[in-house]
């Protein structure tokens, strides 16, 4: 169904473990109960999983009753969709379980077999329902119309037959659409094999650091490379990038696997390239993609006052790639436990209203979160919605205030999700990743100005600001340097050009050599860091990662707004920002964000972004 292409989790790389003296992941029998997510609120345990699965593949010959009579009558159109949308719900249910039970341990096989049978249901789910989409296009807007004036029960489903109609010129027949569907398993491999190799089986390196061993993994780099001491950070590049360089060709064959697959849909689906296939699920215009690329390029000069501010700061004789993660003060790093953070967290949500605080709470006490790191989690952290239960959360909490950070970040998607959930049918009720980055990093923004506003610690003070500059630097900048080496990696593929690992490394290092301004003298970038592409997982997510730049840009203007009325006693601003989160996909993500007080197709948002960055700076400098 080629509608199902809305929010379904984000991955934001995390630090290593909870930093009460310890430098590595526990196994996870060893985590509290209450650090670990309930997976039985989704099925009671692995048995009924596999009940169930067997229940669902069992309903999926039926799924194909309905083809050739979709147009018979509206009431017939009804039943169909009725029955159709509720095994999808299960299905979604089902996928849900087996994926956050893989991510808990990468290394269980049977957790991993329990993942791709739900992926491999899911493929032949979307094989038998193939149809579907192209009758609906046959039968064409005006008898689709007299259906919904003839049965009133179709209502709910108005927004989700627009959608599908809007596919037209990129549907083709049932049965390509059948091919194409089923194709879709091959879709899945690259992903899965970097996850795996990256979180399972990549032979990451131990070094000693102050004289105790460390294991340089994904969540070790991401903790490490924050050291005040410079031999220590430069160390810690070396030894991580290195040890990817080894697999260069190895994650070089797997993103060219997924570009291919990109290409393939472009192809069957009569697209001009792969950027207007991947935003046309979102219907957002390419124009908003180029213009976020253009807009980032022509405000290089604040990063690089940046980089000079960060120098100044931090007493370099000049800042290098791997400088750019200590905190700007020398202040001792806060660590934050658990419930600390989820204090923070719900006090600096607060302006978003009571029913929104309640809900929070809910999600904290009812075991949504999945907290620690532990030996063969997945890295990162996302939020992952199950229509009909509640969304879960996967975090590597190491108690530093990243990680608080991250929490309001994932409990901006669940409240998205619980929200749209809870106000949506299941037909409407997913939203696109357009306004899913919105939900997250208005949260963060909440997040910071809460802090900030109760600072009054000077080197507290400017820890925080640094924090935010930060933060803005790796969404505007950072995000958007990502955007265009994955737009350029699929235009050279496009062209014919085979996109070896070397190539990557070589076409990365050149873009973040002209971002950083290496040849400026701004920020020198050592040849190595080239291979930095490869640690990235979201260029497996086809044209994701541009969406962190432009939600956080419309995020800090919507939680400013909320903010400064909510001061003067008014809710409009943070009614129309509710409404929103709860409107699913009923409407486009451009018009939803307009009716929030945002037009992203215009520059205006940017600018107003890159004023907050400078202010910062200019606020930073007068403390000094």
């Amino acid at each position: 169904m080629n509608n199902n292409m809305f929010f379904s989790g984000l991955v934001f790389l995390s630090a290593a473990s909870f930093a009460m003296g310890r430098a590595s992941a526990a196994e996870r029998s060893g985590i509290p109960e209450k650090y670990r997510w309930n997976t039985a609120d989704l099925y009671k345990d692995d048995a009924e999983w596999f009940r169930k699965r067997d229940e669902i593949a069992a309903r999926i010959p039926g799924l194909s009753s309905y083809q050739g009579k979709l147009g018979t009558s509206g009431r017939d159109l009804f039943n169909a969709l009725e029955d159709i949308m509720s095994f999808m719900q299960e299905l979604d249910r089902l996928s849900v379980y087996a994926s956050i039970r893989s991510d808990e341990d990468t290394r269980v096989g049977a957790a991993r077999e329990m993942d791709q049978s739900a992926k491999d249901t899911a493929t032949r789910a979307a094989a038998a329902t193939a149809y579907l989409d192209p009758e609906l296009i046959a039968l064409g807007r005006e008898k689709i119309d007299s259906f919904l004036k003839e049965e009133a029960r179709l209502a709910p489903y108005a927004p989700w037959l627009d959608n599908v109609l809007r596919y037209a010129p990129h549907t083709l027949g049932p049965a390509e659409e059948k091919i194409a569907a089923q194709a879709g398993m091959l879709e899945e491999a690259p992903d899965t094999i970097y996850n795996v190799l990256s979180n399972a089986d990549l032979p990451y390196p131990t070094i000693k650091i102050n004289g105790k061993k460390v294991r340089l993994d994904a969540q070790g780099y991401t903790l490490y490379r924050t050291s005040q001491d410079r031999a220590v950070r430069l160390k810690v590049f070396r030894e991580f990038w290195s040890k990817y360089k080894e697999f260069e060709s190895t994650f070089g064959a797997m993103l060219n696997a997924g570009v291919n697959t990109h290409i393939f849909d472009r192809d069957v689906h009569k697209f001009g390239t792969c950027l207007e296939a991947a935003l046309f699920k979102s219907n957002v215009p390419e124009a908003v993609y180029r213009r976020l690329i253009s807009d980032t390029r022509e405000n290089l000069p604040t990063l690089h006052r940046y980089m000079a501010l960060r120098r100044k700061i931090m007493g370099l004789s000049e800042i290098g790639y791997e400088d750019l993660y200590t905190p700007l003060t020398r202040e001792e790093e806060r660590i934050y436990t658990p419930e600390e953070a989820r204090k923070l967290v719900l006090e600096a949500t607060a302006p978003l209203g009571p029913q929104y605080a309640e809900d929070m709470r809910r999600m904290f006490d009812g075991r949504w979160v999945d907290f620690m790191p532990t030996t063969g989690k997945k890295s990162g952290a996302y939020s992952i919605g199950a229509y009909g239960v509640h969304p879960y959360q996967l975090l590597n909490f190491t108690g530093i205030l990243e990680e608080v950070s991250t929490l309001a970040h994932e409990s901006g998607h669940s409240m998205h999700s619980l929200l749209s959930s809870r106000h949506q049918p299941y037909a409407t009720h997913g939203y696109r990743i357009f306004v899913a980055e919105v939900a997250s990093t208005l949260n963060e923004a909440l997040l910071f100005r809460h802090m900030l506003a109760g600072a009054k610690d000077k080197a507290f003070r400017l820890y925080l600001l640094g924090t935010r500059l930060e933060s803005l630097r790796t969404s505007l900048f950072r995000q958007t340097m990502f955007a265009e080496f994955e737009l350029l990696a699929h235009e050279k593929a496009e062209r014919g050009e085979p996109l070896t690992g070397e190539k990557l490394s070589a076409l990365y290092l050149d873009l973040v050599r002209k971002y950083y301004g290496h040849d400026q003298g701004v920020c020198k970038v050592d040849e190595l860091y080239g291979i930095e592409w490869a640690y990235i997982p979201h260029f497996y997510m086809d044209f994701y990662v541009y969406q962190y730049a432009t939600s956080i840009i419309a995020s800090s203007l919507i939680a400013d707004d909320i903010l400064a009325e909510g001061a003067a006693g008014g809710t409009a601003r943070r009614d129309a920002y509710i409404k929103m989160l709860s409107s699913g996909s009923v409407k486009e993500p451009i018009e939803l964000l307009k009716d929030a007080g945002v037009d992203m197709t215009t520059s205006a948002p940017f600018k107003s972004a890159i004023k907050e960055m400078n202010s910062i700076m200019d606020e930073i400098e007068k403390l000094l």
